[in-house]
């Protein structure tokens, strides 16, 4: 039986996500906590399947970040789903000092977004779990979505949320063909749009060049979508 935590300060918040999860996996547990000190103490003492949390609770802005590194100190390994009020913008420098393997953005996901969400994320942890290999990589991108450690991007790993893992993973599945929008759109759990998916595409590509400056291997398919080149392109592509 999967154990989950949702730390949220605010009730109705809280309450909403907690009958979300019950009506998707009605044979989970879920614990509800309010308050950094009591979330601490329960990460302290109990194995969790996944948290759900916000990252602020009450005055404190940053609870949610101690809390999480409360988690990675403890070593579990614990999947961590942020859901918050925090612009989605700021994700890219949240993902650095958190380790979390996604984010959702307040009142801008619907039940099924949050739901899908959760479940793939509780998928992917009991995969990991399972031990189940990683797909085939290169001499220079090593990559498992299922675990949140990877990729690798020449040996160095590459800072991604779980959602743009799952778009880097089909690109690279697919590498030297054309994805399309619409095949992207089914990688994504909210925001299906071209605009939404290019959003992923620069952070993805942020990411790689934090490593590697040189960094441009996905293509822009003008009208058409995106595609992984193992060789580097002649030409600049949507810089």
């Amino acid at each position: 039986m999967f154990r989950v935590a949702i730390i949220e300060d605010d009730i109705p918040t809280s309450n909403q996500l907690k009958e979300w999860i019950l009506s998707a996996h009605p044979d989970i547990t879920v614990e509800q906590w309010f308050t950094r000190d009591d979330a601490e103490a329960a990460i302290a003492r109990e194995n969790y399947d996944l948290v759900v949390l916000d990252i602020e609770l009450g005055r404190e802005r940053h609870a949610g970040v101690a809390i999480i590194n409360a988690i990675n100190k403890g070593g579990s390994g614990t999947p961590v789903l942020v859901v918050s009020a925090m612009p989605a913008t700021l994700y890219r420098s949240i993902m650095k000092a958190l380790d979390a393997w996604d984010y959702l953005q307040k009142t801008t996901f619907e039940e099924r977004d949050f739901i899908d969400t959760f479940l793939e994320i509780l998928r992917a942890s009991r995969q990991r779990d399972n031990g189940k290999p990683p797909l085939p990589a290169g001499n220079e991108l090593s990559i498992d979505p299922l675990r949140q450690s990877t990729p690798l991007w020449r040996g160095k790993r590459v800072n991604l949320p779980l959602t743009a893992q799952r778009i880097l993973a089909t690109l690279y599945e697919k590498r030297g063909q054309v994805v399309s929008y619409d095949e992207l759109f089914q990688v994504v759990k909210n925001g299906r749009n071209r605009d939404n998916i290019r959003k992923h595409i620069s952070t993805i590509r942020e990411a790689f060049r934090e490593l590697d400056e040189e960094f441009d291997r996905i293509e822009n398919i003008p009208m058409r979508g995106f595609r992984w080149s193992d060789r580097i392109p002649t030409g600049a592509s949507d810089r």
